[in-house]
């Protein structure tokens, strides 16, 4: 089966290497003309991040690239510590919690793209899918087209593959969220190595890790209305920065200094996600990541569950008897999941406990083992 991946990201990258592991041959379209650079943002890869990696050789590459969060402590606006404990899967190194840039991520994962040989091409801008009972054809910008089997749309949050499909837009979540990294702050208090430390503050919600070089790097989000497109393109650092350190002096906790020591390493997003029940799929394109299923960060799971996606739809194409029967066994599967993880990151941005259902049914989360199976390489998705 020939496989046309729309996104060199960390969905796309993924896939790539899950369905090549899986015997098919997928290539790659990246938008942009280059492997892209740091613009600033971090993330955590939770534990199901790890094990999915894990299962396409690459969680020991990735590993590598970040520093390791075995524990999780939780402060409250006076600095009062209201919960200190171990945080996820912490008994093997590979399924430990991650902390990387996202660009370093997407780095990792489109070398080791290269290294098995699968094509991918950059500066290929989609602007057209065509697909009839024989194959799909992607049109792109500069008048290049590719013909397929199938088409992945990995290509993220304001996916051009999703458009293509349906009218669905992000929404705002209700809150901005600051990333930044700092080298120039005194090591905050409390502090240990391995632990990411998490500020429930007075006008925001605030988290921090230092790495093992002693650089820190933090968020902050900040409920309110969305900042524009260009306030975000001109806009300075120092903008930022005077904007967000006054919501932060009252609280007696490191956040507000954290943000002091921040110099030009600082960067501002709106928190997007997508409304539920969207559609995924026709008979050969299918969604992935957040160009599927985009949530709001608060529950930092995003480029876990895109790494969930890759193994859980290579598996479904290697063994379903259609390709048809592949894609719907594997919207059956994640639909809920990812759903539930949309509903639960929105409760979180507004400050709300998250709800069991939100008047949909929706099936309960995946237990851990279950996920673990779901995940297994060697065994078969189930029924």
């Amino acid at each position: 089966m020939r496989v046309l991946i729309i996104g060199g990201g960390i969905a796309g990258s993924a896939a790539a290497l899950a369905l090549h592991q899986a015997g098919l041959r997928p290539a790659v379209y990246e938008a942009h003309p280059d492997d892209g650079a740091d613009i600033g943002a971090f993330l955590t890869l939770a534990s199901n991040g790890m094990r999915a990696l894990g299962q396409i050789g690459a969680a020991q590459a990735v590993a590598e690239a970040g520093f390791p969060l075995t524990g999780l402590r939780l402060l409250d606006a006076s600095g009062a510590v209201l919960t200190d404990g171990p945080l996820g899967a912490h008994d093997h190194p590979l399924t430990r919690f991650r902390c990387l840039r996202r660009a370093e991520l997407g780095a990792v994962l489109q070398r080791e793209v290269r290294r098995r040989g699968i094509p991918i091409s950059h500066g290929a801008r989609l602007v057209s899918v065509t697909e009839d009972g024989t194959g799909v054809v992607a049109g792109f910008a500069d008048g290049r087209s590719a013909g397929g089997d199938l088409l992945i749309g990995a290509d993220g949050l304001n996916s051009t593959v999703r458009a293509l499909l349906s009218p669905a837009e992000p929404r705002y979540a209700g809150q901005k969220v600051f990333y930044g990294y700092t080298t120039d702050a005194a090591p905050p208090t409390p502090n240990r190595a391995g632990v990411i430390t998490m500020v429930r503050g007075s006008a925001t919600a605030f988290g921090y890790a230092c790495s093992p070089v002693g650089e820190v790097f933090w968020f902050a989000r900040v409920s309110g209305p969305p900042v524009s497109d260009a306030e975000i393109a001109d806009a300075t650092p120092a903008r930022w920065r005077d904007l967000l350190v006054p919501l932060l002096r009252p609280d007696a906790t490191p956040a507000a200094e954290l943000v002091a020591a921040t110099s030009d390493r600082l960067m501002v997003t709106n928190a997007c996600d997508l409304h539920l029940g969207q559609p995924w799929r026709t008979r050969r394109t299918v969604l992935i990541g957040d160009a599927a299923h985009a949530a709001s960060p608060a529950t930092g799971q995003g480029a876990s569950m895109a790494l969930e996606d890759a193994v859980i739809l290579a598996k479904a194409l290697r063994d379903a008897p259609t390709t048809a029967a592949a894609l719907a066994d594997y919207e059956r599967l994640r639909r809920p999941r990812v759903e539930n993880n949309i509903v639960a990151s929105a409760a979180l941005s507004a400050g709300r406990t998250p709800p069991p259902n939100d008047g949909r049914e929706r099936p309960a989360a995946l237990t851990d083992d279950e996920l673990i199976r779901q995940l297994d390489w060697t065994t078969a998705l189930p029924a």
